[in-house]
């Protein structure tokens, strides 16, 4: 799979993503991808101050994105 690839794929699993975190005030944007391996995203708006947030990192964006970028190995939120 090509860099570009997998970045559509990634953009796609946070676009099933984004309408749960918009509905809580927040939401989610790409920031980079090493490595075809490891992703980092920037949970944005209501998203950076919920004490929820390590779950819904762990629980909803990485488990989505490594459904569409199965090679996928780490997630990490970034700010």
């Amino acid at each position: 799979m090509t860099n570009e690839e997998l970045i559509v794929n990634i953009e796609k699993a946070l676009d099933e993503i984004r309408p749960f975190l918009n509905s809580d005030g927040g939401d989610i944007s790409l920031v980079s991808v090493e490595d075809q391996k490891h992703v980092k995203v920037r949970l944005q708006g209501a998203c950076t101050s919920c004490s929820l947030s390590v779950s819904t990192m762990k629980a909803g964006v990485e488990t989505t994105i490594k459904k569409y970028a199965p090679q996928i190995e780490t997630v990490e939120n970034v700010v």
